[in-house]
């Protein structure tokens, strides 16, 4: 849902709705009471996604079920017309899959291809993002940044690290009836909002 917050707001026949106010104007009875935030008016997006695939989350269709949640993540972005940095944290070094394009549907080949192995170099991934949109932002400075992240927390050790300047959110993959809990403590770490992956599958 929309709170139109990022530009002008009108009925016309594009853009997206804005659910909020066009429920406040009643309950919609035809397509011209729908209120739309025209393209135009709305700022370039990035959703930039760090994707913990490292072996641990083969754990109890961990990484399975974050597939699901990231294939909604992309279709949205295909929908909201926002480009999209992907970044997968797994073996030694983490890896850039994408980096500013548009979400669109060859993103799903490599969804379904996406496999789990080795370690979980999580914060390096975690540092290279930070100074990855800070350089982004000086191109691009009325762009409006949103990072995702999914892991299971499961790292050796938790070193001191920056947050986002951004809105930003990290659910838990951990799975199993034995967790650690650090997903938690890494977001708290980063300032960013923590939810666990049952939620995001509930809703």
């Amino acid at each position: 849902m929309s709170s139109g917050r990022h530009g002008a707001q009108g009925s016309g026949m594009d853009g997206v709705i804005v659910w909020a106010s066009t429920l406040l104007r009643g309950r919609p009875q035809r397509r011209h009471d729908l209120v739309r935030q025209p393209r135009s008016s709305r700022p370039m997006e990035l959703l930039l996604v760090i994707v913990d695939a490292s072996a641990s989350t083969l754990r109890h269709q961990a990484l399975s079920q974050a597939k699901g949640v990231l294939a909604q993540a992309f279709d949205e972005a295909y929908r909201r017309r926002t480009r999209l940095a992907l970044l997968t944290a797994s073996g030694n070094v983490p890896r850039w899959q994408y980096q500013g394009f548009k979400a669109s549907a060859a993103l799903q080949p490599w969804l379904d291809a996406l496999g789990a192995g080795g370690g979980t170099p999580l914060f390096a991934a975690i540092e290279q993002a930070i100074t990855w949109l800070e350089q982004r932002k000086k191109r691009y400075p009325t762009e409006h940044q949103r990072v995702l992240i999914l892991t299971d927390g499961r790292v050796k050790e938790m070193p001191p690290c920056a947050g986002f300047e951004c809105e930003s959110l990290l659910i838990d993959i951990e799975k199993g009836p034995i967790r650690l809990g650090r997903a938690r403590a890494l977001a708290n770490r980063l300032g960013a909002g923590y939810r666990h992956i049952d939620e995001e599958l509930r809703e």
